[in-house]
């Protein structure tokens, strides 16, 4: 009996101990990785390939051998276009699930929101979404295009085209009313009188403006207002549209915006949150013309880029993921600037010889570079990248032809107050 007895105990102990140990050993062969974004709600339409390219990512890494012999483990929440939710979640990657890094978030106020989670707890969190500048945390690499990387550049090619009159119209939260701001200041130091901004403003007591542009709720769907205010602002020719609508209220706003009569000949729109993504949900064959300013475009021709689009497209194909779709499928910079970030990050902890976010954050602010499908993109010491800006031109397809390319366009997060109104004469 007593036999019997040591002997069960024996073979259950050494059962615990393997389990342990093979336990131990998945832990010591995996590094968890956080993937933070929109998959339900009105972001999702865009969100939720951000999600489908990071697993990509991980899986092409994972392939090659992994990030320090270690494979990544991806841990994938869901934020729900909820702001408030999006620091719960980034709680649980950072407390729960001890996640080495994070990938996400598309909106400012969902960044936001999260900010004060990750400085907190020390946590790393790679932001690929172009935003509104005006803020450096110690930990966010804001891979996202800047103001300066996307906003004034547009500006800068429809002023060069001859346009003289801008209606300002946007989601009604932070990216789009700073920008607008900054595109105010930047507007008026190259000589358009206040008249010729549209959209409307708000002032303070002492009569500085502190709200430029027209701006609708998320999931508004009734423009047919707007676009008369438009139509009626384009009216007298050399007008367009800078457009900061985000999420699914693009589609009632463009349809209005064609139903209107309006065209890329009689008053161009030029979107920062419309990309390939999006126009797959958009009457794009009403749309030819418009444009959009980006730091990639599926349309790059370079060896990069095509070994990026064909090995995502043959993920797809074989991918066993729920709930992936996997036809109709185009890439886009916030899916490519997430690319870019895991790549940056593997070459960092790689540099780092560590997993560390101190560690990992000095190698990224000392200058890590990557060969990306949009081009070369290089880390700097204000969390912020030096990239390509490309403006492009809306095709039947829904993809869009390269029309101007900026090269090496550095990141510059704070520009309120920077540009000076020019005075008349």
């Amino acid at each position: 009996m007593k036999l019997r007895k040591f002997l069960a105990t024996t073979i259950l102990t050494g059962a615990a101990l393997l389990t342990t140990s093979i336990s131990s050993r998945a832990a010591d062969d995996t590094v968890k990785v956080g993937v933070l974004h929109s998959l339900s709600g009105t972001m999702a339409i865009s969100e939720t390939s951000l999600r489908d390219v990071l697993l990509f990512t991980f899986d092409e890494i994972n392939k090659a051998g992994g990030v320090l012999g270690k494979k990544i483990e991806p841990v994938v929440v869901d934020g729900a276009s909820n702001w408030p939710l999006f620091a719960e979640k980034a709680k649980q990657l950072l407390d729960q699930d001890k996640v080495a890094v994070t990938f996400g978030c598309w909106t400012s106020v969902s960044r936001k929101s999260v900010l004060p989670v990750f400085e907190e707890k020390k946590g790393l969190l790679f932001y690929p979404v172009q935003y509104e500048g005006e803020e450096m945390s110690k930990n966010i690499i804001y891979t996202a295009e800047a103001v300066n990387q996307q906003a004034t550049p547009a500006v800068d090619y429809e002023l060069a085209q001859g346009k003289k009159k801008f209606y300002l119209l946007g989601s009604d939260y932070v990216y789009p009313q700073t920008t607008n701001l900054v595109l105010l200041e930047y507007l008026l130091s190259k000589g358009v009188p206040l008249e010729n901004i549209g959209g409307g403003f708000k002032k303070d007591e002492s009569g500085q403006i502190i709200s430029a542009g027209k701006y609708t709720p998320f999931g508004h769907t009734d423009y047919q207002q707007i676009v008369a205010e438009i139509k009626q602002f384009a009216a007298g020719g050399k007008a367009c549209v800078i457009n900061t609508l985000n999420g699914d209220t693009n589609v009632p706003f463009f349809k209005e915006y064609a139903a209107a009569g309006l065209t890329a000949e009689t008053c161009p729109v030029v979107s920062f949150s419309i990309s390939e993504d999006e126009f797959r949900g958009l009457p794009a064959k009403q749309l030819v013309g418009q444009l959009g300013c980006w730091t990639y475009f599926q349309s790059i021709n370079s060896p990069a880029n095509k070994k990026f689009t064909t090995n995502f497209q043959s993920w797809l194909k074989n991918t066993d993921v729920t709930g992936i779709v996997k036809e109709g499928r185009v890439t886009c910079s916030p899916m490519v600037l997430s690319y870019d970030g895991v790549y940056l990050w593997k070459k960092a902890v790689e540099k780092a010889k560590s997993f560390d976010v101190d560690k990992v954050t000095a190698a990224l602010e000392a200058g890590i570079s990557f060969d990306g499908p949009g081009g070369l993109v290089t880390t700097q010491k204000n969390h912020h990248l030096t990239k390509n800006v490309y403006i492009g031109e809306t095709k039947a397809n829904g993809q869009f032809k390269i029309l101007k390319t900026f090269n090496g366009v550095v990141g510059e997060p704070f520009l309120k107050g920077t540009f000076k109104a020019k005075t008349a004469k």
